[in-house]
Parts: C-alpha cells; sequence; structure tokens
C-alpha cells in the first residue's frame, strides 16, 4: 500500500532523484527553456514555483542559502540576478509546461517547461526577426530596383 507517499519515483533511488530534480532546475534557470517528459516535469513544477518565492521574499544572503540545494553554482547567480527580478509583481504560476506529443522511441509524452515571463533579450530578439523576416511586398520591390537603376546613372 502507498499510504502517505508523496511524489513521483521515477524508478530512482533517493539520490538519484535529488540530482534528476537539481539537474532539470539548472538547466531550466540556465536556457530558460527544457525539453523534458511530461511527468518529469510536472514533477519538478511545484519546487521551481517554492524557489522563486522564497527568493524573492528574503534577502540575498538568504534566498542564497535556501537555493543552493536546488540549484547548481553556475546557475545560482543567475537565478538570483535575472530570474526573480522579473517576477515581482507576480504572485505565483511562474512556469509553464507546453505538451508536445509522443516521443516515437518510447512513447513518452514531451513537454517543454518554461518561464512565463519572458526576459528584456528575448523580446528584442523576437522583435528583430520579425521585421529581418517580414517580406517585403511587391511595390517595395519595384521601388528598390527603380532606385538602384537611379544610382547606376
Amino acid at each position: 500500500m502507498r499510504k502517505n507517499v508523496f511524489g513521483r519515483q521515477f524508478k530512482r533511488d533517493k539520490n538519484e532523484r535529488t540530482a534528476l530534480f537539481k539537474n532539470l532546475i539548472s538547466s531550466l534557470v540556465l536556457h530558460e527553456r527544457i525539453r523534458t517528459t511530461t511527468a518529469k516535469a510536472k514533477a519538478i513544477k511545484g519546487s521551481v514555483d517554492k524557489l522563486v518565492t522564497n527568493a524573492r521574499k528574503s534577502n540575498k544572503l538568504s534566498a542564497r542559502k535556501l537555493v543552493a540545494p536546488y540549484l547548481s553554482h553556475e546557475a545560482i547567480e543567475k537565478f538570483l540576478t535575472e530570474i526573480t527580478p522579473r517576477f515581482e509583481g507576480r504572485m505565483g504560476g511562474y512556469t509553464r509546461i507546453i505538451k508536445l506529443g509522443i516521443r516515437t522511441k518510447d512513447g513518452a509524452s514531451m513537454a517543454f517547461m518554461e518561464w512565463v515571463e519572458k526576459s528584456a533579450n528575448e523580446d528584442k530578439n523576437k522583435q528583430e526577426e520579425k521585421t529581418k523576416g517580414a517580406k517585403s511586398t511587391p511595390k517595395e520591390k519595384v521601388k528598390k530596383v527603380k532606385s538602384a537603376k537611379m544610382e547606376k546613372k
């Protein structure tokens, strides 16, 4: 019987599970988006949301001590300086899980896990890509050709 048993085991012992969760959370912080199975994403969602909430509420030193067991050394600084300030006005729900479908090899359901608030750099990059990739209309093409001919003369 599974009475009072909380959490997912993933057929791993305690040390393997904690290492898996630490790596997943650190990857989410460093890359800001990870592709993993839906079950693993759901397993770390609560931990990630609690980390952000606790880090926002406490001062810098105590926040560093709170997140140290859950993040790698590279991810701690980025988490405290870039990610937690994004969520100052938000009360919860810092991550989203986007389901992708089923993996062909083993049939596991896959998902993206990402932060709800995008960084300012990502927004600028997306806007630049949209303006670069915008197709010109036929009228604009004619104007470009005419201006090129005028420059030759």
